[in-house]
């Protein structure tokens, strides 16, 4: 069933301590994933390489609008992206979380590799140093050229525009 990998923080913290207590890596990573395109799949499959579990943290709809991705962002509900995500093979844990940026979250959760997309250089990335300090490593990984939940959603309202 695909909502054991939905986990609140909560839970989601003591699951990941137990895999860590296992010799297992968690591989961190978070974002919008409004829009699930070809770009968001190879990432996440890439991110999975790199360790043995993935947790995703999604950002929540009210997170998503802080974000200045639009007032008409995110197009898709947070549980439904939540439950698009937990679909993927790759994603073993999803959680969404408020807060505009992921730092509550990975300093609860502790991963031993945090990744981002090639858009952030390594210095950007949100919770580097404190991954960093616990031993943990942080990757970026290139992106899809040309693909982009935005670039999608213009392509919509071009070929298809609003009366």
């Amino acid at each position: 069933m695909l909502h054991t990998k939905i986990s609140t923080r909560t839970d989601l913290v003591k699951q990941v301590a137990v895999h860590q207590q296992t010799g297992e890596r968690i591989v961190f990573t978070n974002g919008c994933f409004d829009l699930l395109h070809i770009g968001h799949t190879r990432y996440l499959e890439e991110a999975k390489r790199l360790g043995d579990r993935l947790v995703v943290g999604l950002n929540s709809d009210d997170s998503v609008r802080q974000l200045a991705k639009g007032t008409d962002r995110p197009i898709v509900p947070a549980a439904q992206r939540a439950e698009v995500l937990a679909a993927l093979a790759c994603v073993d844990y999803v959680t969404i979380f408020d807060e505009p940026d992921p730092l509550a979250l990975i300093q609860a959760l502790r991963p031993n590799i945090l990744v981002k997309g090639g858009d952030w250089s390594t210095d950007q990335i949100i919770g580097k140093e404190f991954v960093e300090a616990q031993g943990g490593s942080v990757k970026n990984i290139p992106l899809v050229p040309d693909i982009s939940t935005t670039m999608i959603v213009r392509k919509i309202l071009a070929h298809h525009p609003v009366k």
